[in-house]
C-alpha cells in the first residue's frame, strides 16, 4: 500500500510551492510520487473546482459548497487517489478532507458532525497517514495569495480570499483544533519562514516519518 501526504492551510500558507518541492525531493529518492490537488485533480473535479473558486458565484450557500467538495472528492479519490494509493504510489494532495473540516466547519460555521458523515462518504477508507499544516498569520497568507492571484493570467480563483479576515482567522484557529485533536497524524510547520528554510524542515519531516517504509 502507497502513501498518503495533504498538505494544508490558510489561503497563501505556501502549499502548492512546498508539494513541488517534496515531490521533488520524495522523486530523488527513487520514489514513486503522485501530486494531485483538491478541489480538481481530474477533470469532472476540476470543472466543480471552476465553480466552487469563482467570484462570480458569491451568492452560493455554505450548505451548496459543501456539497459540491463532496461530489469533488469521490470522483478524485475513485478516479486518482485510491489508484495510486493501492499500486504503492506516495500521494502527494494539495488539500482534502480536513480542508473542508476547516473552510466549511470552522468558516462556515456548518455543523462539523455531517462535514464529516459527508467527508466518510466521498473519501471511504482513505485517509492521510501524514498531514503537514503550513501555518502562517491571515495577513500574510492573504498578502501572499493576492499577489499570486494578481501575477496571473488565468482565471481568478478568488473567492475564499474575497472573505473576511475574521473568516480566515476561524480557519486558521480551525487547523491548529484539528492538528491539536491528532497530534500523531498532523505536524505543523512554520509556514512564515522563507521557502528554502520551510522546504528543509519538511524534507525532514518526510524523511522520518518515510523512514523503513
Amino acid at each position: 500500500m502507497g502513501f498518503f501526504i495533504t498538505f494544508e492551510g490558510i489561503e497563501g500558507c505556501g502549499k502548492t510551492t512546498q508539494i513541488r518541492r517534496a515531490a521533488h525531493w520524495l522523486s530523488s529518492t527513487g520514489r514513486d510520487v503522485v501530486v494531485t490537488r483538491e478541489p480538481g485533480g481530474c477533470p469532472i473535479a476540476d470543472d466543480i473546482r471552476a465553480i466552487l473558486l469563482d467570484a462570480r458565484n458569491s451568492a452560493m450557500v455554505p450548505l451548496a459548497e459543501l456539497l459540491l467538495y463532496a461530489a469533488a472528492r469521490a470522483q478524485h479519490v475513485s478516479e486518482v487517489i485510491s489508484p495510486a494509493l493501492a499500486a504503492g504510489k506516495v500521494v502527494l494532495c494539495d488539500r482534502f478532507t480536513d480542508s473542508t473540516l476547516a473552510y466549511q466547519g470552522y468558516g462556515r460555521d456548518l455543523d462539523r458532525g455531517l462535514i464529516g458523515h459527508l467527508n466518510a462518504l466521498a473519501a471511504g477508507a482513505v485517509k492521510p497517514d501524514l498531514t503537514v499544516i503550513l501555518d502562517c498569520p491571515v495577513e500574510t497568507g492573504l498578502s501572499r495569495a493576492m499577489a499570486r492571484i494578481n501575477s496571473t493570467s488565468a482565471a481568478r480563483e478568488e473567492r475564499f480570499e474575497r472573505e473576511s479576515r475574521l473568516f480566515h482567522e476561524r480557519i486558521r484557529d480551525g487547523f491548529l483544533a484539528l492538528a491539536a485533536a491528532e497530534p500523531n497524524r498532523f505536524a505543523v510547520v512554520d509556514g512564515s519562514r522563507g521557502v528554502e528554510e520551510t522546504g528543509v524542515a519538511i524534507q525532514e519531516l518526510l524523511a522520518r516519518r518515510l523512514a523503513g517504509r
